[in-house]
């Protein structure tokens, strides 16, 4: 089951569509370090803000990587959407798509 912690905001340049590198909280967030342990599975929103972006399961690699696992939705009829290298926004978010999902405290960081 996919973790869930609140205020993760990370920044990347990351381009492609792989294995992501974060490069730190936006200010008022945390990183996705803070709110996981490396190996954590968890639920990611990627959003370049002009219209691409991507929700879906991943799992943090490293303290500073993202690997994206499991597409649940995007901007490019649902398969994973191959970024340009440019400043993104990734978070953590819950799918809409997984209402069934039921978060105690097992599952919140």
């Amino acid at each position: 089951m996919p973790q869930m912690a609140n205020r993760i905001q990370e920044t990347t340049t990351t381009g492609g569509t792989g294995t992501l590198t974060l490069a730190g909280a936006v200010t008022g967030y945390l990183t996705f370090a803070a709110g996981f342990s490396t190996g954590a599975s968890l639920f990611y929103t990627i959003d370049n803000g002009v219209g691409e972006w991507e929700i879906g399961m991943g799992t943090l690699v490293t303290t500073g990587t993202l690997s994206r696992t499991t597409v649940i939705a995007t901007s490019n009829s649902n398969a994973l959407v191959n970024f340009a290298s440019g400043t993104k926004r990734v978070f953590c978010s819950a799918p809409t798509d997984r209402k069934s999902t039921r978060l105690n405290s097992s599952h919140v960081a």
